[in-house]
């Protein structure tokens, strides 16, 4: 069953969209050469304190700290550690959620550590940002679940990739809906499998997580023995972005970006839904 929210339930989402936002601000400013994945975990665990709000990660089936830092081959649910230490060239993508009155927010990004990223890498994190873009751009009344999908492995697709080849767009995780829990239903995939279906219809009160996860190589990924960090299976780099939207009677409403997502939605011709904290 997918969770239909009100207005006023979005609203409490969009609070806790902020804190995760501001997470990301924090984070990014914070993951420099010479500092370890576990510093960014306690920078994540202030601004949560700062702003009354609870980790969804902590704890999660297990899991050890208060953010994901997935750094270069790691794809996604990288353990924060005292012992990896971010080096100039790395790229790490921050994952990291929020609760506030029991009301989640989810969101990831891809940051480049120090200077001297080759252009691959670069072009890399931006197909990945600009697929879930376009994903989130499919978020609108009379669309199905799989038009997300659709827009997202489109545009990934038609990107040219440098040197050649494909980008891998991974296979075994996708996003998500979210409201009263971090992970609820539909899953959502980064691309269309049409024995799954065109899923249900998108209403407004549909929350989702749209997150796309792509590597310079393979689609396929392996778990590490800790049970959590997630890798691809020949070693390339991946990239992984991620927003939390509802979608209203306006239109989409981007919980997790401060602006709401106004600036980017523009450049696809569409008008986020009005702020609801103003």
């Amino acid at each position: 069953m997918v969770q239909i929210k009100s207005p006023e339930q979005i609203a409490k989402m969009r609070e806790a969209g902020l804190v995760v936002a501001a997470i990301h601000a924090a984070t990014r400013e914070a993951a420099v050469p010479g500092a370890s994945t576990k510093d960014l975990d306690e920078v994540a665990r202030k601004v949560l304190a700062e702003h009354g709000a609870k980790s969804n990660f902590l704890g999660y089936g297990g899991f050890p700290a208060t953010i994901c830092t997935s750094v270069n081959d790691v794809v996604v649910h990288g353990i924060p550690s005292e012992d990896v230490v971010l080096k100039d060239g790395d790229i790490i993508s921050i994952d990291c959620g929020a609760i506030i009155d029991g009301w989640h927010g989810d969101a990831a990004y891809t940051a480049f550590v120090g200077s001297g990223h080759a252009p691959e890498l670069i072009e890399l994190s931006r197909v990945t940002e600009e697929s879930m873009w376009a994903g989130i751009a499919a978020m609108k009344q009379g669309n199905r679940l799989v038009d997300i999908s659709r827009a997202i492995e489109t545009y990934i697709r038609r990107q040219p990739k440098p040197g050649g080849g494909k980008y891998g767009i991974i296979e075994d995780y996708g996003g998500h809906g979210i409201g009263t829990e971090m992970h609820m239903d539909p899953h959502l995939l980064n691309y269309v499998e049409k024995r799954r279906g065109k899923g249900p219809k998108l209403v407004p009160g549909f929350c989702l997580a749209i997150e796309p996860m792509v590597s310079l190589g393979t689609p396929k990924t392996e778990v590490l023995s800790d049970d959590w960090t997630v890798i691809t299976t020949d070693g390339t780099w991946s990239s992984h972005w991620e927003h939390s939207v509802a979608l209203t009677a306006e239109g989409p409403l981007v919980l997790t970006a401060p602006d709401a997502g106004k600036a980017k939605l523009a450049e696809y011709g569409i008008t986020a839904a009005p702020d609801p904290l103003g």
